[in-house]
Parts: C-alpha cells; structure tokens; sequence
C-alpha cells in the first residue's frame, strides 16, 4: 500500500482523504491537523450549549457531484417550525426516545437573507432596485446612483484593480457607498491596491444587469429551472447543529475505512530529494517533532508555510511565497436577551428577530464588518431558543495587531461599545455571556507578491507527488465547493496515474460560478 498524508482536516483535506478511501483499497492514509476540531475556518465552536460558526458557510453549489456528496453525508430535512424544536428535544430527552446523534445527523432548508445595515438603515445584498432602496437612499443620491452607472457603461476601465472591477459593475456612486469602505476594512488594504481576481472569482457575474435580469425573471413561470447567480440565490442547506458536524461526521467515515486522523500535529517542513521528490515530512505533536516517510502528499496547509517549510526551493518561487499576504479573523460571540433590530420583513422568525443569517456593516464609524446571528443558520445552534439571540460580531485583523493582541476581555469591551453605538443594544448590561475566538490565515489576499502568483503555482506543479488543495493549500479564495472539488480533480489524477495537474489548479477559475459561502 502507498502512504498518503494529508496536511490538514478542513474541508480539501478530508474530502481528499475520505475519496482516496472510498475509491481505492490501495493507500494507506494519515490526516495531520494542527488543531483538535474538524473543519479549519468551517469548524463549528461549542461554548456552553451556543455554537458558533466560524465565518458564516452556506451549503449552495451548482456542482452535482458536490451536492450529491453533501447529501450523503448529511440527509436533507427540510425546514423546522419553533413546534418541531421544542417537540423534537422533549422527545430525545426521554429515556427510550430517537437517538439525539442520529435524528441530528441531517441539512436544514434554510431562507438566504443578508442585508447591508449603512447609516442605521437596511439595505439588500446584493443592492436591490425596489422603492426601499431608493427611499433609504433619497432622490438625490438615487440619482447619483443612476447617472454614475450610466457613465460606467459608455466609460469602461482598464480592470487593474478591484476597484476598476466594481466601478464597472455598478457604477463609481454605489462603490464608494457599498463597496469601498467594507472592502478595505476586510482585506486593510483600498481596492485599488488589490488585484481583480478576487472579484471575478467571489462575484462572478454579479451586476446591475444580472440584478435587472433577476427582478424580471422573478415574473416569469417556470423561473426554477432558470440559471442564477450565486450572490441571488434565496434558500441554501445547512447542517443541523452548524457546519463543523458536516466535517466531524466525514472524519468518522474516515476512521471507519481505516483511515488515520491525528490532532494536534503542526506540520513544519517537508523534504525532498535530489529527484525533486518529497520523501518525508516533520511534525510537532506536543512539543516534540517527528518524521515520517510517505509516498504522495496532499496539502492544505497555507502555500506560504508549506514553501518555507521546503529545503531547497529555487529563490524566486521561495520569495513569492514568502510574499503572499492573508487577512486574520477575530468574532465575539454575544448571547443576548434580544436586538434592537425590528423584523420589517415579511418572513416569519422564531422570537421576530431580523431574519438575516449575517448583516454586512458598511457604517465608517465602526471597526466591525459583519454580525451574524446564529439563530437564523440553524435553531439548533442556540441552547435558549425562547429567551436569548446568539449572535457573532466579525472583524477582520493581521495577526498581531492591535485588535489580535488585545485580551478577551478587552477586545470583548470594545465590541460591546461599537454595537451600542450602532445601536443594537442598549447597554453592556445586555450581554449576558460572551466568548472570543481567533482565526488565523482565514483569508488568502490578492496582493503584495500574488501578482506573480503563476510562477509559484508552476514550480509546485513541478513536485509530482505533491498536490495543493483547498483554499489556503492554493492561496485562492475559494468556498467549500471550490475546496472539494480540487480534492476531487487531485483523487482523479492519484488513480488514474495522471501527472498534469491544470485540472486541479484551473478549480474557481472558469467563469461559471460554484459557491457555498464562507
């Protein structure tokens, strides 16, 4: 038997583990994650009966393979009624009642709603053109909107940047509204530092025209056998206790194929021999490192720790590696006995609280860039359903920072004040628990040494039996289905002895667009 590893449980790494197995009783193969949850960015944190979702993840692809995969794992169930909660934990509290794991192991539907709060008023997202959106938005403004977009369409840009690439779409008015601030709070860089490709990639076909389109074909019968664009999708499915069950759930299937999952494993170096070979890797594993021998090596790890962690790499793919910038994450989560947010919606919440999964805060006043309320992803995420919102307040860092180098308990403070100032509380007395968690490399940046990107990915192509997967494993901005399909395409080549690997690297860049949200 062939010895597989695999660097890293997120998403590419146990879809890569998990289809080696299924497909093949010929490798033998090791999962190395650094931390002790499944899932990287796409774990599910449990404090105190409230669960968290790092980031916010819809379960929507255009991809059959990958809703099929999803299926199987997780059963869709459909939507529950507040009634069906409540019956359904009386039932599995009574001795001789359903077994809580297995009536639990199923998708929800769920209603997509994310909503932009700008100057203490909502906006749909993406921005809709019904009388709401020009009421919040005044005549004025409303007509700046319209001439500005009218311009970008006899004036198009060079796209060198994101900024070109959003003025394009939607017109230089509605940038400098909905754009520009959230983005250089999220990547602390201005889009006209940053390449393009992130927009081609995360709102494919996203525009005023595409919204137009949209509005009409809501008239037309038969409209759910129309293509839509991901951003406009309305239901997506969700796994019942968040998306981290999903993961735990594959690990499971792993270890039941005869696959090894270890925990805690920091993977340090990877050597290779003078064939240009990888012949063993090095791990951490409580303070003490060990090196094993293997055959082929899928990586998830981030491209930047993987290279440096190389011996002899040329100096140019070294240095690009060196080069390539990412973007921390940090959320607060908030347990509270309600929002200040009214429910003008016509959908129906349990507790009428705003039906909005996150919201994108685009106010320059605050630091914070997005809340979501874990209520809405899946009921079952909250411990009181009745009586408390849990709610996740989102913000974007480097490593080290100010904002990451503050204490819980500081960082905690300052996000109370930002969400009172909003507005969405009345006071710090409302927060009845709280919790901090760190994310760290959650979101591969497109500039500083990305440019040159190619040249990287050219060299890596070059270590046969390596194989980069995933969203940090490609330094690419890819959702779950993204990530699992590289997966996918890297299974393929292993069994099939194929050698090129464009298949698996051209993953996220075709223009037809995938997606489940992360």
């Amino acid at each position: 038997m062939k010895k597989v590893y695999v660097i890293g449980a997120g998403p590419a790494g146990l879809t890569a583990a998990y289809e080696l197995l299924k497909q093949s009783d010929a490798y033998d193969v090791t999962v190395l994650e650094e931390s002790d949850a499944m899932g990287g960015i796409s774990k599910t944190v449990n404090y105190k009966g409230n669960r968290m979702d790092m980031g916010g993840h819809r379960f929507f692809s255009k991809v059959p393979e990958v809703n099929e995969w999803w299926n199987n794992m997780l059963p869709l169930q459909g939507s529950p009624t507040y009634d069906d909660i409540v019956l359904h934990r009386e039932m599995t509290l009574t001795p001789g009642g359903p077994d809580p794991e297995k009536e639990d192991r199923v998708m929800l539907r769920r209603n997509r709603v994310s909503r932009i709060y700008f100057k203490r008023k909502f906006f749909d997202y993406p921005i809709s053109l019904k009388p709401e959106t020009f009421a919040n938005m005044g005549l004025l403004t409303t007509l700046e909107v319209g001439f500005s977009y009218l311009f970008s369409l006899v004036h198009k840009r060079k796209e060198h940047s994101l900024e070109d690439f959003y003025i394009n779409r939607f017109g230089k008015k509605l940038y400098s509204m909905f754009f520009e601030h959230y983005t250089e709070n999220l990547w602390g860089r201005h889009p006209s530092e940053i390449a393009p490709d992130w927009g081609a990639q995360r709102v494919k076909g996203l525009s005023i025209i595409a919204i137009i389109k949209d509005m009409f074909s809501k008239m037309i019968p038969g409209r759910e056998n129309q293509a839509v664009e991901t951003s406009l999708i309305e239901e997506f499915s969700y796994p019942k206790l968040g998306p981290g069950q999903l993961w735990d759930v594959t690990a499971d299937e792993i270890r039941k194929m005869g696959g090894t999952i270890l925990t805690g494993c920091l993977v340090t170096n990877l050597h290779k021999d003078t064939d240009n070979r990888i012949t063993s890797l090095t791990y951490v594993h409580e303070g003490s490192p060990v090196t094993v021998e293997g055959d082929l090596f899928i990586s998830s790890m981030p491209v930047k720790d993987l290279v440096a962690g190389m011996n002899d790499v040329p100096k140019r793919p070294a240095q690009i590696a060196a080069g390539l910038p990412y973007r921390d994450y940090m959320t607060v989560g908030l347990l509270l006995p309600k929002l200040n947010l009214k429910n003008k919606t016509k959908l129906k919440t349990i507790g009428n609280i705003v039906p909005d999964c996150w919201v994108y805060v685009h106010d320059r006043d605050v630091q914070l860039g997005r809340f979501q309320i874990y209520n809405n992803w899946s009921p079952y995420m909250i411990k009181d359903l009745q009586h408390t919102v849990w709610i996740g307040l989102e913000y974007f860092c480097f490593e080290g920072d100010k904002y990451w180098s503050m204490s819980d308990e500081d960082f905690t403070r300052f996000a109370v004040e930002e969400i009172v100032r909003m507005e969405l509380i009345d006071s710090p007395a409302d927060v009845m628990d709280s919790h901090v968690e760190r994310v760290k490399k959650a979101y591969p940046a497109y500039f500083d040494t990305y440019k040159d990107i190619d040249t990287l990915v050219d060299y890596l192509k070059t270590i046969d039996n390596l194989y980069c997967v995933g969203r940090n494993g490609q330094h690419r901005y890819n959702n779950i289905d993204h990530s699992m399909v590289t997966s996918f395409e890297t299974v393929k080549n292993i069994i099939n002895g194929v050698k090129n690997k464009d298949n698996i690297w051209n993953v996220n860049t075709e223009k037809v667009y995938h997606e489940a949200k992360s």
